[in-house]
């Protein structure tokens, strides 16, 4: 009997000291994710809609392009050598990203080479020139986003050119470039800066700088490419070999004297350039058409906001019931120029052409957002009529068009 109650005892105790122990088992964590729980499902989201209901879609009247026959798809075109399409996020720099582009196959034209660019670090020494002249001039230049075609050589010339490899201007994680914030926070000071007549170029210079390089970093003074170290300088001089006064940018416009040069009278001509051969309009469509037939792409800058404009269908054309293409001439060209319903708002890379009938087709190469809407993300189709109005000024390499400036030599009227 004893025996029997000692090992109940035991068992007991042993079971008691087990379950003790089970409770104390040390415990451990993870990581979890987040859920949206009743605070973001049901109360935010109430509020969300309540101060911000939805507004009915604004409508736009656009050309119904039912029943047209329209390019239906880049590889239609004759087209030369150029890099794919790429996005030029939210930033307003289409002037550099399309010209960078023409540079690129410039490059390849010229010396068989493939090279990709580098972006942004063109826009970097701009936004620097832009406020050494903004300062000069006390606050009476434009400081925004947009410029000309023209910069790129003009900027190159000073400072060089990159690859993209060596300067991507994205921070890390980034996949689009944004600039809201950065050109906000440029801005802002600049209006200090005059507001206080602060006008101490270096400073100014010196805080232009710190921003860009908080948020598309700072470019670099040297960097190797396939094995070769360089400068920007040298690399734009000993491996792009462009000869950058060899580019000549053609303008068509009324309210200038034709065969001259002129100055391209837009904000995003900030610096006045006044190197643009100005010429009447069929010699401006006869020397563009030349030229993309015969081989050289070009940089084309202009208007992309027609009812016939279209990202969906890819196309750019000039509607009938805008003006009928026989009637589009000098006139049409610059009624709307002076009526700012063609502005400088977009600039595209001009890379091939097609012959349909009796008319022209142009293939271009895009880096805005609508350009990646539909098919064939990052191209249009632009019809000769819309080219004709609405397409201001192209860079080109001078011998495309040496008939032309010879008749500007010459002063022809």
């Amino acid at each position: 009997m004893k025996t029997t109650i000692s090992l109940l005892t035991i068992i007991t105790i042993f079971s008691f000291l087990s379950s003790l122990f089970a409770q104390n088992e040390k415990e451990t964590g993870k990581f979890v994710e987040e859920k949206d729980g009743f605070y973001k499902n049901e109360i935010l989201k109430s509020i969300d809609e309540f101060n911000n209901p939805e507004k009915e879609k604004k409508k736009e009247f656009k050309l119904d392009f039912s029943g047209m026959d329209l390019p239906k798809s880049k590889d239609e075109f004759k087209s030369y050598w150029y890099n794919d399409p790429v996005s030029q996020g939210r930033t307003g720099t289409c002037w550099c990203f399309s010209t960078t582009s023409y540079f690129e196959s410039e490059v390849y034209r010229l010396s068989q080479k493939k090279v990709k660019l580098s972006e942004m670090f063109t826009v970097y020494w701009e936004y620097v020139e832009k406020v050494k002249r903004f300062i000069k001039e006390r606050g009476n230049s434009e400081f925004d986003e947009g410029s000309e075609a023209n910069a790129i050589p003009r900027i190159w010339k000073m400072y060089g050119a990159v690859p993209k490899k060596a300067y991507v201007g994205l921070l890390p994680g980034q996949k689009f470039y944004d600039h809201k914030e950065m050109i906000a926070e440029m801005k802002a000071y600049l209006e200090n800066v005059k507001s206080t007549f602060a006008w101490d170029e270096d400073e100014a210079i010196r805080v232009i700088k710190s921003i860009l390089n908080h948020y598309i970093g700072e470019p670099p003074r040297e960097f190797y490419y396939e094995g070769t170290k360089y400068s920007p300088k040298e690399f734009l001089n000993n491996y792009l070999k462009l000869k950058l006064d060899d580019y000549v940018d053609i303008l068509s416009y009324m309210q200038k004297p034709y065969y001259q040069q002129v100055e391209y009278e837009v904000p995003d001509n900030w610096w006045h350039s006044k190197d643009y051969y100005n010429v009447p309009l069929n010699a401006f469509m006869e020397a563009l058409k030349n030229a993309i037939r015969n081989g050289y792409t070009m940089a084309l800058g202009g208007d992309v906001s027609e009812a016939g404009y279209d990202s969906w269908h890819k196309v750019g054309v000039i509607t009938t019931f805008d003006i009928p293409s026989e009637f589009i001439d000098d006139n049409a060209r610059q009624f709307r120029f002076s009526n700012k319903t063609t502005t400088d708002d977009h600039g595209i890379h001009l890379v091939g052409y097609q012959r349909v009938g009796d008319r022209d087709w142009f293939l271009i190469k895009d880096s805005g957002s609508s350009a990646n809407d539909g098919n064939f993300k990052g191209y249009y189709f632009y019809r000769g009529d819309f080219v004709k109005l609405k397409m201001l000024t192209f860079i080109v390499h001078r011998d495309a068009v040496k008939d032309l400036l010879d008749q500007c030599q010459q002063g022809k009227e």
